[in-house]
């Protein structure tokens, strides 16, 4: 019988100010989880309170048949947290942090040495790990906290918008390890960008004010809206009514008109296009789309230094 993650009607409220709730779901202890919403959704709560760094305000989760609320020392056994708000120590050196933290966990000083050294060469930070955090670069000092994280060997991770601040490069780096790591582990993941959740996620759920409003694969959550394909055309001549008989359209602020629709009416829409020369792109529904038609609000991938 396979292990699971249980959430079972948890709220937090801070004060009179609902963060989350009644958020339920069960998934699989295995691959990745993809929580994605806007800032505020209630996304970095939730993981605060299955990884036992908060407690709600009323309902409980499992991990593995343990209660968080009951046996918090006993699930920490088994996980790892990677915190929006974790930073490097300024005067340690990366392999410094590494080994310590490791100490701190409970490890064996032999084996925190070979795990240093063994997670240093996985992320590639060999050149920088004898030089003093305060002089590394943000992206450099985020891959040495996810490297932390990971070294520990836990089969649980929750990783709490763990790519912020990393350049392209670094983020592929990063991707790659997690594709290889969801086959033994189990990964609670928060991102701002949906081409990470599309990526790596075998399950993604859409957070919007503190709600969970959709939960799936990504197949699932397309099936869920009854639209396969988005459609994009910029053309003055064509009405927003002519083209509601066929889908769903949104027109966004350039005047580019967004049209959803099923396998039936893209066949229609594009032959129509051709015949009257009308420029137009059609792709598979993406999940940009369907964060969009669940929660009627386009999330926000900010930028960081």
């Amino acid at each position: 019988m396979q292990e699971l993650i249980e959430c079972k009607n948890i709220s937090k409220t801070y004060g009179k100010k609902p963060a989350l709730k009644n958020v339920s779901f069960s998934l699989p202890l295995r691959g990745v989880f993809a929580l994605i919403g806007r800032n505020g959704a209630g996304k970095t709560t939730l993981i605060k309170i299955l990884s036992t760094l908060l407690e709600p305000t009323s309902g409980t989760a499992e991990i593995g048949k343990i209660n968080i609320v009951k046996n918090p020392a006993e699930i920490r056994k088994s996980i790892a947290v990677l915190s929006q708000e974790a930073k490097a120590v300024n005067w340690l050196t990366p392999r410094q942090q590494i080994f310590i933290y490791l100490l701190y966990r409970g490890m064996g000083i032999n084996e925190a040495k070979m795990k240093t050294e063994e997670v240093i060469k996985t992320f590639k930070i060999g050149k920088n790990a004898d030089i003093v955090n305060s002089r590394l670069s943000g992206g450099i000092k985020r891959k040495v906290l996810i490297a932390m994280v990971i070294s520990t060997g836990s089969k649980i991770l929750f990783l709490d918008e763990p790519t912020i601040g990393l350049d392209p490069i670094a983020r592929e780096e990063l991707w790659y390890i997690l594709r290889r790591l969801k086959k033994t582990h189990f990964i609670f993941l928060t991102t701002h960008y949906l081409n990470e959740a599309e990526a790596l996620a075998d399950n993604i759920g859409i957070f919007d004010e503190g709600r969970l409003v959709q939960i799936g694969t990504l197949q699932e959550l397309r099936k869920n809206i009854n639209y396969q394909y988005s459609i994009y055309v910029q053309e003055s001549r064509i009405s927003l009514k002519s083209l509601k008989r066929y889908g769903k359209v949104v027109k966004g602020i350039d005047n580019k008109l967004q049209l959803l629709v099923d396998q039936k009416n893209a066949d229609l829409l594009s032959k129509r296009f051709i015949q009257q020369k009308i420029r137009f792109s059609i792709n598979p529904i993406s999940l940009e789309d369907i964060f969009y038609y669940f929660t009627k609000k386009q999330i926000l991938e900010e930028s960081y230094e």
